[in-house]
């Protein structure tokens, strides 16, 4: 690790760090935000010289790592030409081919692609999207959704009302907040029969069920198994309604496969829902970009003569030229690059590396699924961890009772072993 040993913070920083309000963090308390004045790879380097190694990918959208010089160029070129122009009665080819692309990627006929610029609005697409499906096919009141304990779908106001209410971040809007039906996932014979019940007593009532496949993300990285979505799919059918996947955080490889709806064969749970929400390394972490994919199924409520049976949403700056031409240089990477080989040997390296977390005290869990690791403890000092962390030369950032690893794809053994290691030190030195 470079360091230039302690410097004075720069002025950018002191001027602009009683102005810029942080997002999750109490600003009369929170430690100081760390300078950055570069990123490179798996590395994050700050104002003074010190280089840490990022263990969360930028809340897991760098899954190239930083500075990719293929989408750097790719959005260089598109900034050439066409920097922004709105989709409202408009088509650029970014927008066009991107489109095209995640259609022939994403299994069966999820083929309808609805731009938006972050995933919380790709959710609360996806949610509106299936209100107005229900609205446009001649039934009313379907505007509830069952969505699950342990679930996060974003921070706006609709999709904070299907997070878990309890556990969850934003339980103290309650009383602003839609109430929908927050259960249990269908995990066995008790929790299945629980959520057919639900679902048949209030069928007239529900739009959707929505669920994060394989693993509820920002919830606490909780994980569940492929049958569990094959209950839901099922469920869905038998009662009528439409299933909604969110892979804002899961989609990319982040789980081992491309999706994780993809096809067994491919490593995903073999699953097809009738809308998928994506986002967060959709562009490769370089550009704010979201989409909701919807089935034939759903597309064809809106394909009417009648103007107000259209979707009627349109986020500014959707389907941006460069935020697009980064996304298609992110999937130029997927073909050319190994980078699902690059994630199983992630799996691997971390699933050896955090079992040595396993004999200290206080650990509940450790769990790995694709570049995904989790130790699970019984309670932990998060600024007091944060610190820590920073000391040994690391970005890593705790939340709940999880310290967790989402690094680049192509993050090399070495850093990798920096971050696993890190993590066994400072939680064997609590």
């Amino acid at each position: 690790m470079g360091h230039a040993g302690v410097a004075e913070p720069p002025s950018w920083w002191t001027r602009g760090r009683d102005r810029v309000w942080l997002p999750y963090a109490q600003m009369k308390t929170a430690a100081p935000p760390l300078p950055v004045a570069a990123t490179r790879g798996s590395r994050i380097v700050l104002a003074d010289g010190r280089e840490l190694v990022d263990g969360v990918a930028s809340w897991w959208t760098a899954c190239h790592g930083y500075n990719h010089p293929h989408i750097r160029m790719a959005a260089a070129r598109q900034l050439e030409t066409m920097p922004h122009v709105m989709l409202g009665g408009l088509l650029h080819e970014p927008a066009a081919r991107l489109a095209t692309r995640l259609a022939a990627l994403l299994p069966g006929d999820l083929g309808r692609v609805f731009f938006s610029d972050s995933g919380s609005v790709a959710v609360e697409v996806a949610m509106k999207m299936a209100v107005q499906f229900w609205i446009n096919s001649g039934v009313r009141g379907r505007t509830k959704f069952v969505a699950f304990r342990g679930g996060y779908h974003g921070d706006t106001t609709a999709t904070m009302a299907v997070c878990d209410p309890d556990d969850g971040m934003h339980r103290l809007f309650k009383g602003l907040l839609p109430e929908h039906l927050i259960t249990d996932l269908p995990r066995d014979e008790a929790t299945t029969a629980a959520l057919d019940r639900l679902l048949g007593e209030r069928a007239e009532e529900i739009a959707g069920i929505l669920v994060e496949p394989l693993v509820q993300g920002a919830g606490g990285m909780l994980f569940h198994d492929a049958a569990v979505l094959a209950r839901l799919r099922e469920l869905a059918d038998t009662h009528g309604t439409l299933l909604i996947f969110d892979e804002v955080f899961t989609g990319f490889g982040r789980t081992g496969a491309m999706f994780a709806c993809a096809p067994a064969g491919q490593g995903g749970a073999g699953v097809v829902p009738d809308i998928v929400t994506l986002g967060k390394a959709l562009s490769g972490g370089t550009l704010p970009l979201a989409a909701t994919v919807a089935s034939e199924r759903v597309f064809q409520a809106f394909w009417s003569d009648d103007p107000m049976a259209a979707l009627m949403h349109g986020p500014t700056f959707m389907g941006n030229p460069l935020a697009c031409a980064a996304a298609n240089a992110s999937l130029d990477l997927f073909e050319r690059e190994p980078r699902l080989d690059q994630v199983k040997a992630i799996e691997a390296q971390m699933a050896d590396q955090l079992a040595l977390c396993r004999d200290l005290p206080d650990i509940v869990d450790v769990r790995v699924r694709g570049a995904i690791g989790v130790v699970e403890l019984d309670s932990i000092d998060i600024p007091a961890l944060k610190a820590r962390f920073v000391e040994e030369g690391v970005y890593v950032r705790p939340f709940g009772k999880i310290v967790y690893l989402t690094p680049a794809f192509t993050i090399g053994e070495d850093d990798l072993s920096r971050l696993t290691g890190a993590i066994v030190n400072v939680l064997g030195s609590r």
